[in-house]
This record gives C-alpha cells, sequence and structure tokens, in this order.
C-alpha cells in the first residue's frame, strides 16, 4: 500500500516515516508539508514525492492510497475529511481535532466512505501494555466486577526551547489535549467507555480528571506539560475485587508501536473489516470527553453536574476555548518521551 506522510517535523521524520517505510507491505509514496524545504528533504531520503502548499493536496490524496498524520490537530481534521473523501484508509494522530464538531467531520467522513482508520494512540499499540490489557480485562475489566475504579497521570516536563517537542499548539492548549488522549484511551480499555467527565485546573495547565464509565467503574486522571523535570513521569493503575493491577512503564518504542498500527491498518483494509477498538470513533469519543473537560475549565464556566457524554455518537457539544487558562509555556513531555507532532 502506498502511503502519504502529512508532516515533516521530528516526530514525522523519526516516527512516521521510519516506520511506514520499513513496514512490509507498506511503502512511503508521497510527504506533503508546510515547509517546502522541509517536504523536498524527508520525501528526497525515503524516494517520494514531496508536495506543499493548499493547492497540492489534491494531488498528493490521489497519488497514494492511505495517509499517515504527524501535524498539530488543527491541521490534521480538516485534511484527513478530504483524505476520507477521496477514500484513502487514515493513520491519525491524537487528538484528532480540537473540537468536537472537527471531530465528527472526521468521523462522519470515514464512516461515509467505509475506509480503514487508526489513531496512534501510542501505548495502545505496546505489545507489553497489550498484554497487561488483556490480562486486565480477563481478571475483571469492563464488567465493573473486578476493578472498581483506577487511576492514570501523565506528568510531562520536556517543553524547554531546545526540546523538539516544544510546539506552539502544545504551549496554547496544553497537557489536557496532548497528553489527556493517551491517558483517557487506556482508562477506556481497562474500565470501559467514558459517559461523563468533572474537570478541575490547578497551576498553570495542571488539569484533574474525574471520570464515570458505562460500566459503572469510576476512575481519575491527572495530566500536565509543566511538571517540575524531577518529577517527570506516567503511571496508570485499576484496583478492585480482583485486586490491584500495574500497568506497565518500560519505555516504548514508539517506531515499533507504530509499525504496528501500520500493520494492523493494511490488513483492515485488505479485510475490509475496518472497526477496530482503536479506530477513528474512539478519536472522537476521546475529543468529545476533551472538549467537555476544557468547557468546565473555561473562566465563568458553572461548576453544575456536567452533562452526560456518549460515546459513539449524541451527547452535548462543548466548545472549546483557545487557551489553556493563559498558559504561555512550560509543558513537556513525560520521562519516557511518546509523543505527537
Amino acid at each position: 500500500m502506498r502511503f502519504g506522510l502529512v508532516g515533516t517535523g521530528y516526530w514525522a521524520r523519526v516516527t512516521h516515516a521510519t516506520a511506514i517505510s520499513s513496514t512490509p507491505g507498506a511503502t512511503l509514496g508521497a510527504v506533503w508539508g508546510r515547509n517546502q524545504q522541509a517536504a523536498k528533504e524527508l520525501a528526497s531520503e525515503h524516494g517520494a514525492t514531496a508536495f506543499t502548499g493548499e493547492g497540492a493536496i489534491d494531488d498528493f490524496l490521489h497519488s497514494v492510497d492511505a495517509v499517515a498524520f504527524s501535524v498539530p490537530p488543527y491541521v490534521q481534521a480538516p485534511i484527513a475529511t478530504r483524505a476520507a473523501q477521496a477514500g484513502k484508509h487514515l493513520l491519525l494522530e491524537k487528538p484528532l481535532a480540537l473540537s468536537l464538531a472537527d471531530a465528527d467531520a472526521v468521523a462522519q467522513a470515514v464512516e461515509a466512505a467505509g475506509i480503514a482508520s487508526l489513531v496512534f494512540f501510542t501505548l495502545r499499540f505496546s505489545g507489553e501494555i497489550r498484554a497487561w490489557l488483556t490480562d486486565e480485562n480477563a481478571r475483571g475489566g469492563w464488567a465493573g466486577q473486578g476493578w472498581s475504579g483506577g487511576h492514570g497521570e501523565w506528568l510531562g516536563a520536556a517543553l524547554t526551547p531546545e526540546n523538539p517537542f516544544s510546539t506552539p499548539w502544545r504551549h496554547e492548549h496544553g497537557g489536557l489535549w496532548d497528553l489527556g488522549p493517551h491517558v483517557l484511551s487506556l482508562l477506556w480499555a481497562s474500565l470501559g467507555p467514558i459517559t461523563r467527565v468533572n474537570a478541575t485546573g490547578g497551576a498553570a495547565d495542571l488539569t484533574h480528571l474525574v471520570l464515570t464509565h458505562e460500566s459503572g467503574a469510576t476512575s481519575t486522571a491527572t495530566v500536565t506539560l509543566s511538571a517540575p523535570p524531577a518529577a517527570a513521569a506516567m503511571s496508570l493503575h485499576v484496583w478492585g475485587e480482583a485486586g490491584r493491577s500495574i500497568m506497565p512503564t518500560a519505555p516504548v518504542d514508539p517506531v515499533e508501536c507504530l509499525r504496528t498500527a501500520t500493520t494492523e491498518l493494511l490488513a483492515m483494509a485488505e479485510s475490509g473489516q475496518v472497526r477496530q477498538p482503536c479506530d477513528v470513533r474512539l478519536g472522537r469519543d476521546i475529543v468529545r470527553v476533551l472538549a467537555e473537560a476544557q468547557a468546565q475549565l473555561l473562566p465563568g464556566a458553572t461548576h453544575q453536574s456536567p452533562p452526560a457524554l456518549m460515546p459513539g455518537g449524541g451527547g452535548p457539544v462543548a466548545l472549546v476555548g483557545t487557551g489553556v487558562r493563559g498558559v504561555t509555556g512550560g509543558p513537556g513531555c513525560s520521562a519516557s518521551c511518546i509523543h505527537t507532532p
């Protein structure tokens, strides 16, 4: 399958281009970027064709069978919608979008086209963590009888000027939108779909979430991109009648994880079985939770009980603000530096 890559930044170079070009059955045939020189250089490294600018998007899409993304979410969403409408399979980044309306547009285009899609929640494609989730679900999981609750946190501290993840969209939107999708996707897999969220903010972009799951279990999440370097870490556990189960936290290889995602997208496209636990629908439902949490954090937001969320469709549409409580900088990635563009 011939892939096109949208993006030319650090994560696109070291992870996406490397993983796709080394996955059996996949070739990197085209690169689209906002920076013409960067697009030419990355394309040249992989024997691909470079495309630049809004006017070249259609030609870029016509030249490939599938599209992988490594750009900020506000760039990803409109191009992903166009790619889906053109019948291209999608390997997406998290978060899918920065508003529920944009996430819905991508999901609806994917559904209408009947194409394969995956959202690259990095840790969900780790073999060790998948094995843990399999065991965790066998011992209790979504039934809510083995596990009563859980907690996940990702404390990041690497958005210093010299860090490759010190990007404008992270400074503006903070840990809720950058690290939140990772933690929420893992709690979703551990305890079931999230149906309600209560959000409370702390210093800078520090965000605490209290989550209610469809299973009846509850969980909490803490994320920030502004932690002191000495505190940077990621952890997640579930607990209940079955005891306490702690997710492995050894650093994972993002290239290997993306190879797994690419291989699974190829299999989905070939078989026609286009639904998968990490497909665009989960990406859209995670955005629904994030958008509701963000709405509660906006200045002047009321603190009444939040509306129930409806995974998979429906539910309230929450407006997303243009910043994270005035955050101007300081956030960063986790100790294992698993990140996106």
